[in-house]
């Protein structure tokens, strides 16, 4: 049998196979930032991944980046997420929230008005899309060292808001350019205090938020998601000692709070790939592995990387998109529906919980 449909163990779950669903921005919350029913139909259909990343959740109004993402900071909120949560254990998966604050890559309208921070007050380039249209990135402004540990209670708030929402556990965001990514690049981090300066004193407020939120609702609970040196959103970290001991500095710090899983995206891999089995090696858990941020990853790519002993088990994107019955189709060798690229963002039923599954089709 193919090794991508092996079972495994991840935190306390079961999986019926060695890929899974990564988080993948759909931009269709509803009033207040909240799931709706059409948000439940969607993950919904899904379920058979089973093991779903949500889409990047808001842990605060501040935390808040793009148009119509959701939140989990508002009984609304909390109340939307549990419709996805029944929705998901009905058709038999597991689902965890990713839990995203956006930092600097963000603009006031998409958040009614809230401000927008980042570990240093460098504004990140390109622009916003909001509901009148395209604008440039706030400024953010720098908070203070005592405002750190507010910022981290925001994240265990919206963890504990997850667990009773009904979902399985949460995976904390610190990848993408985000702004737990933010803390850890030096040309964003310009940081004097004990969150800036060297690579460990960079890695400290991820480091913080995971073992914070790991004590808030178990660790076997908890994935922690990072991308080294992936240059996207103004990103500036680079392939290089710096860059090896940061991130070794995150890894080996959180290791042994035995969390359920470390997911790692390095697109491409090359010149990742002695970093990766190095943070590999050094998490005393399973590891997610995901190479295909600029190529779609097919059925062939999952062998691959389970085949380098880099990962156990690898995470899917825009393929799940368009083919909620996935599992299946792989399984059956069986053509996939094509993606439609102009309804990734916002919008209604249509690219969303339209496309038919085999069943459907025949």
């Amino acid at each position: 049998m193919s090794r991508a449909f092996e079972t495994i163990s991840v935190g306390p779950w079961q999986l019926p196979q060695r890929f899974v669903m990564a988080p993948l921005t759909r931009n269709r919350a509803g009033e207040g930032h909240a799931p709706t029913g059409l948000n439940a139909e969607y993950y919904g259909q899904r379920a058979g991944a089973g093991l779903i990343v949500t889409e990047g959740i808001a842990p605060s109004q501040v935390g808040q980046g793009y148009l119509d993402v959701p939140g989990l900071y508002t009984d609304e909120q909390v109340a939307g997420w549990r419709l996805v949560a029944d929705a998901v254990h009905a058709g038999g998966g597991v689902v965890v929230a990713q839990l995203m604050h956006a930092g600097r890559i963000a603009h006031a309208d998409n958040k009614d008005g809230a401000e927008t921070i980042a570990p240093s007050a460098v504004q990140a380039p390109g622009e916003m899309v909001t509901a009148d249209g395209s604008k440039p990135h706030d400024e953010p402004r720098a908070p203070g060292t005592d405002e750190i540990a507010g910022l981290v209670a925001d994240f265990v708030t919206a963890a504990r808001n997850a667990i009773a929402a009904g979902l399985d556990g949460v995976e904390v965001h610190g990848a993408n350019g985000y702004l737990l990514h933010q803390f850890l690049d030096p040309t964003v981090n310009l940081r004097e205090d004990a969150y800036g300066g060297s690579p460990e004193n960079r890695a400290r407020f991820v480091v913080e938020v995971v073992t914070a939120v790991a004590e808030a609702v178990g660790a076997e609970r908890v994935g922690l998601r990072l991308s080294p040196a992936h240059q996207f959103n103004g990103i500036g970290e680079e392939v290089g000692d710096d860059l090896d001991a940061t991130y070794r500095a995150v890894v080996d710090a959180v290791s042994p709070l035995g969390l359920a899983y470390l997911s790692l995206l390095a697109s491409p891999l090359e010149p990742r790939e002695e970093l990766v089995r190095d943070l590999r090696e050094r998490f005393e858990g399973p590891v997610l592995l995901n190479d295909g941020f600029g190529d779609v990853t097919t059925l062939d790519s999952v062998e691959r990387l389970l085949d380098t002993g880099l990962a156990d088990v690898v995470v899917v994107g825009r393929p799940f998109l368009a083919n909620p019955d996935l599992t299946e189709r792989w399984k059956a060798g069986a053509e996939l529906n094509e993606p439609d690229q102009s309804t990734f963002y916002g919008g209604g039923a249509e690219g969303y919980t339209d496309y038919p599954t085999l069943e459907q089709a025949s």
